[in-house]
């Protein structure tokens, strides 16, 4: 389920956001998503090196590297998308798990 959040951002994200958008072909909220996705997916084995993803900042860059050039088709890359959504909300939930055990 999608909630709406407003997010002040500053110009050069702005910036960022819609060369992205225009780059990859993709809505501002989907560049977003997948920036905060992106991040999960940094961060979390980097603070617990124990937890591999199955997809790594790598292999996503690698991906939209060719998305970019036009080796991935667009229905392609939205199951990728997906697919990232789902690796980061479980290396989120591995996160959140983690430290509520350790402050309980």
């Amino acid at each position: 389920m999608l909630k709406r959040y407003q997010v002040m951002l500053p110009d050069w994200m702005e910036d960022y956001i819609k060369h992205s958008v225009a780059k990859y072909d993709m809505s501002f909220s989907e560049v977003i998503r997948g920036e905060l996705c992106f991040a999960i997916l940094t961060n979390v084995p980097s603070d617990y090196p124990e937890y591999k993803p199955e997809l790594t900042s790598k292999n996503i860059s690698e991906m939209a590297r060719k998305y970019g050039k036009g080796k991935i088709r667009r229905e392609e890359m939205h199951k990728i998308m997906s697919r990232i959504y789902f690796e980061a909300r479980k290396a989120a939930e591995y996160r959140i798990k983690k430290e509520k055990k350790g402050t309980q």
